[in-house]
């Protein structure tokens, strides 16, 4: 069995924005897996759409690095609005 570049590649991108956001938010807790699985699920859609498209300037190989990148941050702003959305989350926003 052989591992494609993209899985690897996305998890790698998808760590990288998660660890980003949590630097400049300064919290993390059980939220982190959820952030780090859409992130990283994110890079690798986001890789596969920047390969239909072939607009991407910026690649690794044939991983298209913004496209994941934008896709990525797109996953962490969906669990962050989930998170708000959810129960707890008003008193979190609130403080």
């Amino acid at each position: 069995m052989v591992i494609g570049p993209a899985p690897v590649l996305a998890l790698l991108v998808g760590g990288f924005h998660t660890a980003v956001f949590v630097f400049l938010r300064a919290r993390g807790g059980f939220q982190l897996v959820f952030l780090l699985f859409a992130a990283s699920l994110g890079a690798w859609a986001g890789d596969a759409t920047g390969g239909r498209l072939g607009i991407d300037p910026v690649r690794i190989g044939d991983f298209h690095l913004i496209a994941a990148s934008v896709v990525a941050w797109a996953g962490i702003g969906f669990v962050e609005v989930l998170s708000i959305l959810g129960p707890g989350g008003a008193k979190d926003v609130a403080e």
